[in-house]
């Protein structure tokens, strides 16, 4: 896989109910911001390689609700929703996000975008409830989808240029 900016996502574990990933990218935040909440450039990375994203409903608003749907690999649907608790544009989003396979899994996600020297770091903090819901999301293949949506954001990113 070729990564533009040459690095690759960094998953770690503060605690025992968190999910911390980090991404450099070489992109200013406010393209990679506009990438991140945009419907129609979402449906452009955040399915990565493992499908097509069909659903990208995105209102970006405190209070404000998004949901996405992929079709993994042309066979089965994947869907996330939740809703938007902070907005600091460009600078950081906290969101719930529920899996609609396992609707009593809400998550707590706190992204955050940080740039220095045209370079954008992200930050996504995912809170669980428990250590049995972290690990089963590990367990899940999520970091390998998280690998290939950054390549993705940071190609889209770019492109806006």
């Amino acid at each position: 896989m070729d990564v533009a900016s040459g690095n690759r996502a960094v998953v770690t574990l503060p605690t025992d109910t968190q999910i911390l990933i980090t991404r450099e990218l070489d992109a200013p935040k406010r393209l990679v911001y506009k990438a991140w909440t945009t419907p129609e450039l979402i449906k452009r990375w955040w399915g990565g390689e493992r499908g097509e994203v069909t659903i990208a409903e995105v209102d970006l608003r405190v209070g404000g609700k998004w949901r996405y749907v992929m079709t993994a690999h042309g066979e089965f649907e994947v869907a996330f929703h939740g809703v938007y608790k902070e907005i600091v544009p460009n600078e950081r989003i906290v969101n719930t996000e529920v899996f609609e396979a396992m609707p009593e899994g809400e998550a707590m996600s706190t992204v955050t975008f940080t740039e220095k020297d045209g370079r954008t770091t992200v930050a996504m903090l995912m809170q669980l409830k428990t250590k049995e819901e972290r690990d089963g999301v590990i367990a899940s293949g999520m970091e390998g989808g998280v690998q290939e949506q950054m390549v993705k954001l940071e190609e889209i990113a770019n492109s806006l240029r």
